[in-house]
């Protein structure tokens, strides 16, 4: 019986040495920024400046509609070099409307950088502060709840990138 207790404690000591379960935690980084009070004050500068710029692009869509009404209403009364004239201002003004819109809220737009410039800083506060408690508490993943990103953190030592493409034949 000694030697049979002797054994399963063996083998129990011997398992919990082996295996190092990996650690998991998760955060919810957009219920973060809400709580910030930096991000709620770039939020509220970029939202004001969307609704300028979108203020600005409606003004200009009002004024081709108008360029647009006054062309038809006097249309069957121009020549046709002023109708040649009076369309090419109003796709002219189209042109600038597009343009605009592209400038102020495109994919590399002023909006864009905008944002980047005051919600980046926030967000590096934020990754910084997760990265220092996966550390300090040995945490090797730590998932984002708000779905914005997967993981925020890893620790490199499971990251089997290279293994795989080494797999792959790929240098």
């Amino acid at each position: 019986m000694k030697k049979f207790v002797a054994i399963l404690l063996l083998a129990f000591a011997s398992s919990t040495c082996v295996v190092q379960a990996q650690k998991f935690a998760y955060v919810d980084t957009q219920y973060i920024l809400e709580q910030m009070d930096e991000y709620i004050t770039a939020q509220a500068e970029i939202e004001s400046l969307s609704q300028r710029w979108q203020k600005e692009l409606e003004e200009m869509h009002a004024r081709i509609e108008q360029m647009y009404r006054d062309y038809q209403a006097e249309e069957v009364l121009l020549s046709e070099d002023v109708k040649k004239l009076r369309q090419d201002a109003i796709y002219a003004e189209e042109r600038k409307a597009k343009e605009f819109k592209k400038e102020k809220f495109g994919y590399e737009g002023e909006l864009y950088k905008v944002q980047d410039e005051k919600i980046r800083p926030v967000q590096d506060k934020i990754f910084a502060a997760i990265e220092e408690m996966a550390k300090e508490r040995r945490l090797d993943v730590i998932f984002d709840k708000s779905g914005n990103s997967g993981m925020l953190y890893t620790n490199a030592v499971f990251d089997k990138t290279d293994e795989v493409m080494t797999r792959l034949g790929i240098k």
